[in-house]
C-alpha cells in the first residue's frame, strides 16, 4: 500500500486526490479529493499566455494543496498539466512556481497521455471488459478513448467549455448564430478525432469531468452535489439533449439557480453541454455513462 497524491491542473479547475494505492488488489482508497476553480486558462485562446491573475489564483490553490499533502503524509506527488498550460508562450512562469510551492515540476503532458491517465482511471471500476469509448470534456480540450483493458486508440481535440465560451459566446443567453459556431467547431473537431479513433466502434459511452457530472446531477434532480450518486449514474440522450437546450435557453442567473452547480461552471456549462449532445448525436449512443474517477485516478496508479 502506497500514499499517493495526484494534482491534475487544467484550464478551468485544479484538483487533488490523496489516496493509499494497492497495486495488488486494484484497490484507490481515497482520503481527500477536492476542486478549486482557478480558470487557469482564461483568455489563453486570444492572447497566447497565462493571465498574471489566473497564475496567481492557481498558486493560491498550490499553497492549500501543500498543506493537505502534508497533513496526510503522503510519499510520492504527481503534478499533471494539461490543456492551457500546453498552449501558453509563458508556461515557464508556471512551471517555476508550482516547483517553489509544491517542490516538484509539473509535467505539461500531451492530449494523448492525458486521455490514457483519463482512460485508465475511468474504467477501473467498471464491470466487464467490453470495448468502451471514453470522453473527457475539459476546459480547453476534449480526449477521446477507445480500448478494453488498454488504449486502442486515442486523440486529444481543441474544443473544451471554457475555449468554445470564451471563442464564441457574446450574449446571455447565447444567440442562435454563437450556438451555431460552437456546433460547427464541435463537429469539425469531432471528424478530426474520428481520423484516428473509431469513435462509433464501442458499445458503452462513459463520460468524464465537470460538464458531464453537472449534466447527470441536473438529470438525477440533485438539489446538492452528490458524488456517490452521480459516479456510474446512466444519463439517456434525451435527457442530455433537454438539459443541453434548457442551459442554452437560459441566462447567468438562471442557470446559477441550479444548486448542483459549481459556481464556477455557470458561465460555460452551455458550451460543456452542447459538446456531450453533439458527441452522442456523432455516435448514435443512447446513454452515457457518468464516472467520478478520471483522469486523477490513473495519476494516482501511475505513481503507486
Amino acid at each position: 500500500m502506497t500514499r499517493v497524491a495526484a494534482i491534475d491542473c487544467g484550464t478551468n479547475s485544479i484538483r487533488l486526490l490523496v489516496a493509499d494505492a494497492d497495486p495488488e488488489t486494484g484497490e484507490l482508497v481515497d482520503l481527500d479529493r477536492r476542486m478549486i476553480i482557478v480558470r487557469l486558462g482564461q483568455d489563453v485562446d486570444r492572447t497566447g499566455r497565462l493571465a498574471p491573475e489566473a497564475l496567481e489564483r492557481t498558486f493560491a490553490a498550490c499553497r492549500e494543496y501543500a498543506a493537505v499533502i502534508k497533513e496526510h503524509g503522503a510519499e510520492k506527488l504527481r503534478f499533471v498539466a494539461t490543456s492551457a498550460s500546453r498552449d501558453a508562450e509563458n508556461r515557464d512562469e508556471f512551471v517555476l512556481g508550482v516547483l517553489d510551492i509544491l517542490g516538484v515540476e509539473p509535467e505539461v503532458i500531451t492530449g494523448e497521455q492525458e486521455a490514457e491517465f483519463s482512460f485508465t482511471g475511468a474504467t477501473g471500476g467498471l464491470p466487464g471488459h467490453e470495448e468502451r469509448l471514453v470522453v473527457d470534456i475539459g476546459g480547453g480540450s476534449t480526449e477521446f478513448v477507445v480500448g478494453e483493458e488498454h488504449v486502442l486508440a486515442a486523440r486529444s481535440v481543441d474544443i473544451g467549455c471554457v475555449r468554445l465560451t470564451e471563442r464564441h459566446i457574446r450574449n446571455d443567453p447565447p444567440a442562435a448564430d454563437e450556438i451555431a459556431a460552437i456546433r460547427a467547431d464541435i463537429r469539425a473537431a469531432l471528424d478530426l478525432a474520428e481520423e484516428t479513433v473509431p469513435l462509433r466502434e464501442a458499445r458503452t459511452l462513459v463520460g468524464l469531468a465537470g460538464s458531464v457530472t453537472t449534466v447527470a446531477g441536473i438529470a438525477l434532480g440533485l438539489d446538492a452535489y452528490d458524488s456517490t450518486k452521480i459516479h456510474h449514474a446512466r444519463i439517456p440522450y434525451e435527457q442530455v439533449a433537454r438539459i443541453s437546450d434548457t442551459l442554452l435557453d437560459s441566462t447567468h442567473e438562471q442557470r446559477a439557480a441550479y444548486r448542483v452547480m459549481h459556481p464556477g461552471r455557470v458561465d460555460v456549462i452551455g458550451a460543456g453541454a452542447l459538446v456531450l449532445r453533439e458527441i452522442m448525436e456523432r455516435i448514435g449512443a443512447r446513454e452515457v455513462v457518468v464516472s467520478e474517477h478520471d483522469i486523477l485516478d490513473g495519476i494516482a496508479w501511475s505513481i503507486a
